[in-house]
């Protein structure tokens, strides 16, 4: 996770010549320029900070372990959906109980905006790490109490109330997991692969998922259909218990981000006390325009996300009539793929920006969205392989850079809170409705394509939201300094520096003795 560009050199080389001005990315550029003309002088050794590559490890390690969790949960509860439908809501027909169990899916979501506003805050004025740590074992009770409850035979209604109480625990802990996790890691990496570090996070999140699937898959072929629906079912959730354990010493062991530990540069620091006793109210108000991209972007990563991770095996099993395992296993080399591909995008991300890497996706959505269900509903082997790795390969282009550019919307000061709200509101209106509200399109409209129509939507929006995304790819996060992985890179961006300030000071007599005459 800290291998060295293709283009660096180790410390104890030969000296690296620091990159031409002119080879600068203009973003990059600009924001620099920006700072110089602010503190009126090149940069400093203290202006710029190094990561430690032990801390950076330990950092990215233990967010996407805390993402692995939780989507571990989401994978298997996204492959038991039917079976939990029978034994929480035995009464109701066969496509009650698949929307049943979807819907108390969906309730977590419901109270991620109000674990957002909890969270978000706190983390911005006590720290990340604390309430990283919180969330985390939050997470792990929530789901270890699903594997415990008993089933709708043994107590009836409570059944499925305790079930909707367990859901809501994981969703309130998770509006504080993913923001606190991305401000975390963006906080951390050095600017130049900020995106390849921070696609790490979702890496985890899509290994969870698919260690939560394969489990489920494997269950269903070693087990009858009597022991699922017995006993078969706990065994994933009582696994978290263990992982949160593992994930909790990880997180406690971790330090503070450098961002947070040395708060804002002297143009923040107004701002860092200003909203360390504001409201929420005075985020939003302030932040309203990153907050609606940071809700659109999370519109177009969620919708593909949850409608291939949380609907598609139960589109197979309910709507295809296809067999669980054949549908399980689909699924999974899906995501296997997206585990391939993530970190290669995010490094993609931090040579030619962000916004291409949406942009062009966003457009494939559109044109993609229905060939691809198309191929998933034909018959054979291959076909429905191949519209899965389709969609598996868009959500793999908007999940690699979203960790890295959600963060950088928003300054220090407020980044926790803010992207607590932006977050997790776009993701319980859209994200986790999704395979509720796609079922329920189905079963209405009786078009099997309504998935297909609903990410065609949801590419649309994606891609007039790209269209007002700044490009952030290697420029330094809003009210903190530039990071660099290495004493060499810090020493090459000083000298940078000096190149930039000195164009700058020889082009100001200009701009203030014009020739005569104009």
């Amino acid at each position: 996770m800290t291998q060295a560009l293709p283009d660096e050199v180790p410390e104890r080389g030969r000296a690296r010549t620091p990159r031409p001005v002119a080879e600068l990315p203009r973003q990059v550029r600009d924001e620099l320029q920006r700072r110089l003309r602010r503190n009126r002088r090149a940069f400093r050794t203290d202006d710029v900070q190094v990561v430690e590559p032990p801390l950076l490890r330990r950092a990215v390690g233990a967010s996407a372990l805390g993402n692995c969790m939780e989507w571990f949960d989401f994978g298997v509860y996204s492959y038991l959906a039917a079976t939990l439908g029978k034994v929480f809501f035995p009464g109701a027909s066969p496509g009650a109980q698949v929307i049943s169990s979807f819907a108390t899916f969906a309730a977590a979501f419901v109270v991620r905006p109000l674990g957002g506003l909890v969270f978000g805050p706190l983390g911005d004025r006590l720290g990340r790490q604390k309430v990283l740590a919180t969330t985390m074992i939050m997470m792990a009770l929530g789901t270890f109490a699903i594997g415990l409850i008993p089933s709708y035979a043994t107590i009836g209604i409570a059944a499925p109330i305790l079930l909707l109480l367990a859901r809501m625990v994981q969703g309130f802990s998770t509006g504080g997991e993913y923001g606190g996790a991305t401000t975390f890691v963006a906080e951390y990496s050095p600017d130049r692969r900020r995106g390849f570090l921070s696609s790490w996070l979702d890496f985890g999140t899509f290994v969870g998922y698919a260690l939560g699937s394969a489990l489920v898959t494997v269950l269903n072929l070693l087990l009858t259909d009597h022991q699922m629906l017995t006993w078969g079912w706990r065994l994933p959730f009582l696994i978290a218990g263990p992982l949160g354990v593992i994930g909790l010493y990880m997180r406690l062991k971790l330090e503070e981000s450098p961002a947070f530990q040395e708060q804002l540069d002297e143009h923040e620091k107004g701002l860092a006390q200003e909203s360390a006793g504001s409201e929420l109210k005075g985020v939003v108000t302030r932040y309203w325009r990153p907050l609606l991209i940071c809700m659109g972007l999370v519109l177009l990563y969620n919708v593909t996300n949850y409608m291939v991770t949380g609907f598609l095996p139960t589109y197979q099993t309910e709507t295809l009539h296809r067999s669980s395992g054949s549908a399980d296993v689909l699924v999974l080399i899906g995501m296997v793929w997206i585990v391939l591909l993530i970190t290669f995008i995010g490094r993609l991300s931090d040579r030619i920006g962000r916004r291409p890497v949406y942009g062009v996706s966003a457009a494939a959505m559109i044109v993609l969205a229905v060939p691809s269900f198309l191929l998933i509903k034909a018959d054979g082997t291959w076909p429905p392989i191949l519209g899965v790795l389709v969609l598996s390969t868009l959500l793999a282009c908007f999940a690699a850079p979203s960790a890295a550019t959600l963060p950088a919307l928003f300054p220090t000061a407020v980044r926790y809170a803010a992207m607590g709200i932006g977050f997790n509101i776009a993701v319980a209106a859209f994200g986790g409705t999704t395979p509720l509200v796609t079922e329920a399109l189905v079963n209405v409209t009786g078009d099997d394509l309504m998935p297909a129509y609903y990410l065609m939507l949801a590419g649309a929006i994606g891609l007039v939201t790209v269209w007002f995304l700044p490009e952030s790819a290697q420029v330094p996060l809003k009210g903190s300094r530039p990071m660099v992985g290495s004493r060499t890179e810090q020493r090459e961006l000083i000298t940078t520096s000096k190149q930039l300030y000195g164009a700058s000071e020889r082009e100001a007599p200009l701009a203030e003795n014009p020739r005569p005459g104009r």
